[in-house]
């Protein structure tokens, strides 16, 4: 007997361990696009997987004593641009809390990216992705655009030497490197703090 299209990707998504977040298109190997919308449904009815927004899904971690867990929202965001095929650049507060600057994690998500401007809402977070120059997208993916956007979201006159500190206990060697190789990338008072970073 043929193993159905619904099992297929039910075994995929269970291989791929809880907290996976994906959309249709990981499933396409596996048949058509409304066969694969119509088994994801079907797995959502079953409690199998959640719909976290449109087209997008996870495989949620289960709390014992709270039930079902939020998605993590690290993978929400690089699903959201796997799907779309987009290059995104975490920015605001997301990104020093990324870097460890800030604890809160907050509730508005910003992105730069190279794809249109957009809201997503997936449970109580408003991810936002913004339309940006091609020069802020040239550190996209690296260190150095994350240490640029949290810096530039935390304003030059708050960096003081703890700020300083703490990145520079946080980044690897190579990562400190990277800071210096994309130097030109940065305003002029960031290229400032990538060298203290690295003497």
């Amino acid at each position: 007997m043929t193993e159905s299209i619904e099992s297929k990707i039910l075994r995929r998504i269970i291989g791929k361990k809880k907290g996976w977040v994906f959309a249709p298109s990981h499933f396409f190997d596996l048949g058509n696009r409304a066969a694969v919308d119509q088994a994801l449904s079907r797995l959502v009815r079953s409690g199998d997987i959640r719909r976290l927004a449109r087209g997008l899904y996870d495989y949620p971690r289960k709390h014992p004593d709270f039930g079902e867990m939020p998605p993590n929202v690290n993978r929400v965001t690089a699903a959201l641009a796997e799907k779309d095929n987009l290059k995104i650049q975490p920015s605001g507060a997301y990104a020093a809390n990324l870097l460890g600057l800030s604890d809160q994690v907050p509730a508005k998500i910003a992105l730069l990216t190279d794809g249109s401007t957009r809201v997503v809402q997936v449970g109580n977070w408003h991810i936002m992705f913004r339309k940006t120059s091609p020069k802020n997208m040239a550190t996209a993916g690296r260190v150095s655009g994350l240490v640029i956007q949290a810096l530039r979201y935390m304003k030059q006159r708050n960096i003081d030497e703890r700020v300083i500190n703490s990145l520079k206990r946080r980044l690897s060697a190579d990562d400190k490197k990277q800071l210096i190789n994309d130097i030109r990338y940065a305003p002029a008072w960031i290229g400032e703090i990538f060298k203290q970073i690295n003497s």
